[in-house]
């Protein structure tokens, strides 16, 4: 099959690689070229625009920054949307509100196009090797006709019903890992005066009962910045976890439903991100918080 992917940073660089890994013919854009070129030196082909990309493949695969980021990609004068798309599937992987997709997918349909949406569990290494979790939210025949897609980069795949609902599962999905960076840098604060070596108590919490599954694979830059040293783990940023926080939250209320935990950490994010830069990964607010001073 001939898959185009309209955004290719870690994400898509990643899934991209995956697809041609499993024998798929690859079309990519991407904003900035520079993030091009790893996988066009793979064997993935170019397109000159979102446009000429919908036009040319079998299916388009989206994976973006944010709502702004998704109405420019596919509404922007040479956008994905502004040819001829009747037939084509979409599938959009970004991580935005329920209500960002649904009115997508009606966007989409009006062209007579076919839409799912399926933000994904994992980060980069799971991307790479196919073990990502799918939230999939589609017509019954849509999904069927995206499942052969995403079996290639996801080890399970759950329909959650229609468009909107995988959105939803996303934001359930991510928020205890949300929880739990701000609550692992209060347990490496608990642990600080006791002047165990970093790795050595980082790889013992990884087999406590109370570790999230994350923490092996975050671990070494964690480690790196509880000894004042650099790391170059970059999987999710902390701009990105404010942003899904916050996404949380408004989701939280349009439910009526109570998250006072998630509340207290987007403070605890906000005030490490006056520290840290945005573009630093998230996980580093562990550490940031083990040696915070009161």
């Amino acid at each position: 099959m001939h898959i185009g992917i309209a955004g290719v940073g870690r994400m898509g660089s990643n899934i991209g690689a995956r697809l041609m890994e499993m024998g798929q013919t690859l079309t990519i854009w991407n904003r900035t070229a520079d993030k091009t070129e790893a996988l066009v030196k793979a064997g993935a082909k170019l397109a000159a625009s979102p446009a000429a990309l919908a036009g040319s493949v079998d299916a388009v695969m989206t994976i973006i920054t944010n709502a702004d980021a998704i109405q420019a990609m596919y509404h922007g004068p040479d956008g994905l949307l502004s040819g001829d798309v009747t037939g084509q599937l979409f599938i959009e992987m970004s991580t935005v509100p329920p209500e960002v997709q649904v009115a997508l997918a009606e966007k989409v349909r009006a062209k007579g196009a076919a839409y799912v949406e399926c933000p994904v569990s994992g980060s980069v290494i799971p991307a790479r090797t196919g073990k990502l979790l799918g939230l999939m939210g589609a017509e019954p025949a849509d999904a069927a006709r995206a499942r052969p897609i995403l079996d290639h980069i996801c080890r399970r795949v759950l329909h959650t019903g229609p468009v909107g609902n995988g959105a939803a599962m996303k934001l359930a999905v991510n928020l205890p890992l949300m929880v739990y960076w701000q609550a692992l840098g209060e347990q490496l604060a608990l642990c600080k005066d006791l002047k165990i070596d970093p790795a050595a108590l980082l790889d013992f919490l990884s087999e406590t009962s109370g570790a999230a599954t994350v923490l092996k694979q975050r671990m070494p830059g964690i480690i790196a910045r509880l000894n004042n040293e650099p790391s170059d783990i970059r999987t999710f940023n902390l701009d990105g976890g404010i942003k899904d926080v916050k996404a949380m939250l408004s989701e939280g209320d349009k439910r009526g439903v109570e998250l006072p935990l998630l509340k207290q950490t987007l403070a605890c994010y906000e005030e490490a991100r006056r520290t840290m830069p945005g573009n630093d990964e998230v996980s580093n607010v562990a550490a940031y918080w083990s040696s915070r001073k009161s």
